[in-house]
């Protein structure tokens, strides 16, 4: 609404209305002006048309009068004269006519009263000629008429006048003609010139519309219409309290009314002073928590819920928003007790100028917030168990690095330090001065030198093979399978498919040499198997690696169940390594058919 009271649609339109108005009157009045203009000029040339024609026939008919003249003097009989007299008197009558309607104007002929100066002045010159043929011939038709005499020489002066005349008139005639003529080309490019000047002041009238009433006017429209847009979107964002303002600006009272009946059977619907107090309570809202909708002396705090701790938030929130309004969701609890969640909006709104007041709208969430909190609790949980797995994890970590440092330990002591200890026995016991028993100590000496040497090679092997560092995954695995092979008399075959030699990162290839060790131990020490093959293969993007083995199989799907057992801890720790790498694990076993564990390990672009 504007402050004059007239709505953003009626401003516009009503503009729009009054620039149409201007404009189309404007059009209007030049299509009107311009055919008065065209009318006028085509009646003056319809007359001209006229003027040009009498004009023409004066030529003609001083011609037949001199013609009929003439042949008076060669009639033969009296009657014959009588005869010729008569055409020559209408001839005479019609010449007059024609001769004083130019000059004078006649509506009749439809000729015009006025001449142009030019004209004029040639009319002067002929009325002299005019004149003369015209007392000569009338005085030949009155001597005829009398029948004074009939002969030739009674008039022959008169017809001598005529004939001598006559070549003046017709010259001074053609004159006026070619006059007339020119004039009348003149008005039709007066006209042309009109009809081009009429056209230009339309175009320029057009231009003027579209400069000054058109393009504004689209630009106002567009205005509008953004201004619009802008104020719909709004409006989406606002929905009920962009009504309620509206309402409250135009201070309509009855309006009000009648939403908020109507919002008492729909909504959670209240009215209440800025103190709180209730004004008014809908149905729905009344019937939900029990409440006396005549009981206008309420806090509306206390309506809503019979937990102390809710009522003062509640009223803390009343107090804080009474004048800048808030929506969002509160917790009340009903006379019954149970608990009841809301979507609720505060709005501020005048009634009037003097009174302030607060509508209350709410919706009942409880069902879509004990979903929200049902699942924030699920989130926890697995949150919670996750915590919980990856601190097994840890601690089965630490523990097996324990064992492995253990029975390195166990290795070096068992192994290689009684090796050690035996080799330094050994020495303390040779006698230089028995060179024989001391040669047969020396070759026990360099025995057990040699398993001295492989034990350490061994431990060495177990920890971090120099192959791997040196060379790579392929020749790792293989010294690895071989190296299996030959300490568990089982049949243990590598087989590089593509041939694959390439370099990784020193942790991609750490990372695949244990998940490949670990998958070979397990069909060593669970699955009883005989044959186990390793195969590597690989593409552009793609490194797979797939132990096979004939052993016994199990269900996949109870691993999870063991985990806290060896078989199930390798397979985390397997799990957790190719995660590392960014790469994928897939486990396929069948009791009674094997074990097959597949690597595939993303290979990027150097």
């Amino acid at each position: 609404m504007t402050k004059n009271g007239n709505s953003l649609d009626q401003r516009t339109f009503g503009k729009l209305s009054r620039l149409y108005i201007i404009a189309l009157s404007t059009i209007a009045l030049s299509v009107i002006v311009s055919n008065i203009f065209v009318r006028q000029h085509l009646k003056a040339q319809q007359s001209d048309s006229t003027v040009i024609n009498v004009a023409g026939r004066q030529r003609m008919l001083s011609q037949k009068l001199t013609k009929e003249i003439l042949l008076l003097a060669t009639a033969e009989t009296p009657r014959a004269s009588i005869v010729i007299k008569d055409r020559l008197k209408e001839t005479l009558s019609l010449w007059q006519l024609s001769h004083n309607a130019l000059q004078q104007g006649d509506v009749e002929l439809g000729l015009p009263a006025e001449n142009s100066k030019d004209i004029s002045i040639k009319f002067k010159a002929l009325n002299v000629v005019f004149e003369v043929i015209e007392k000569a011939a009338q005085r030949i038709i009155t001597s005829i008429e009398s029948k004074d005499s009939l002969v030739l020489e009674s008039f022959n002066k008169d017809i001598n006048l005529v004939r001598d005349n006559e070549g003046d008139f017709l010259l001074i005639m053609d004159q006026i003609v070619n006059q007339y003529s020119l004039e009348a080309d003149e008005k039709v490019r007066w006209l042309g010139t009109l009809e081009t000047l009429l056209m230009v002041l339309t175009l320029v009238i057009l231009l003027g519309e579209l400069l000054f009433i058109f393009w504004p006017t689209a630009k106002s429209v567009r205005a509008t219409l953004a201004e619009l847009l802008k104020a719909e979107k709004h409006a989406k964002k606002m929905a009920f309290d962009a009504d309620e303002l509206s309402y409250a600006k135009e201070k309509s009272i009855k309006e009000l009314r009648a939403l908020s009946q109507a919002m008492d059977e729909t909504l959670l619907f209240a009215r209440i002073l800025s103190s709180g107090q209730i004004i008014h309570i809908g149905n729905k809202f009344s019937r939900r928590f029990k409440f006396s909708r005549f009981n206008d002396t309420a806090m509306f705090w206390n309506v809503m819920s019979t937990i102390e701790s809710e009522k003062i938030a509640l009223e803390n929130l009343v107090t804080k928003y009474k004048k800048t309004g808030w929506q969002g969701e509160v917790k009340a609890t009903t006379k019954e007790g149970e608990s009841i969640w809301l979507e609720m909006a505060i709005i501020p709104f005048s009634p009037n100028d003097e009174k302030t007041e607060l509508l209350i709208i709410a919706s009942e969430i409880t069902e879509r917030k004990a979903g929200q909190l049902e699942i924030e609790r699920l989130n926890k949980k697995n949150f919670q168990e996750e915590i919980s797995q990856q601190k097994i994890i840890s601690s089965k970590i630490i523990e097996n690095q324990e064992k492995e440092q253990n029975r390195i330990a166990k290795d070096v002591h068992d192994g290689i330090g009684q090796m050690l200890t035996g080799l330094k026995y050994n020495l303390e016991s040779i006698n230089i001065n028995d060179i024989e028993k001391t040669a047969s100590k020396i070759e026990h000496l360099k025995e057990l030198t040699t398993n001295i040497i492989k034990g350490v090679r061994t431990a060495t092997f177990n920890l971090t093979p120099p192959e791997l560092s040196d060379h790579g995954i392929v020749p790792a695995i293989t010294k690895l399978t071989k190296e299996l092979a030959r300490l568990t008399a089982k049949e243990i075959v590598f087989f590089n498919k593509t041939d694959f030699s390439d370099r990784l990162d020193s942790l991609v290839e750490i990372n695949i040499y244990r998940i490949t060790q670990e998958a070979i131990n397990n069909a060593i020490k669970y699955a009883d198997s005989t044959h186990i093959l390793v195969s590597l293969s690989h593409s552009k993007n793609i490194l797979s690696i797939v132990i096979d083995d004939n052993g016994k199989g199990f269900d996949p799907q109870n691993v999870k169940n063991f985990k806290n057992a060896d078989g199930g801890m390798g397979m985390t720790f397997m799990k957790e390594r190719i995660k590392y790498i960014d790469g994928r694990l897939f486990l396929s076993s069948e009791e009674g058919k094997g074990t097959r564990v597949t690597l595939n390990i993303p290979l990027r672009d150097d």
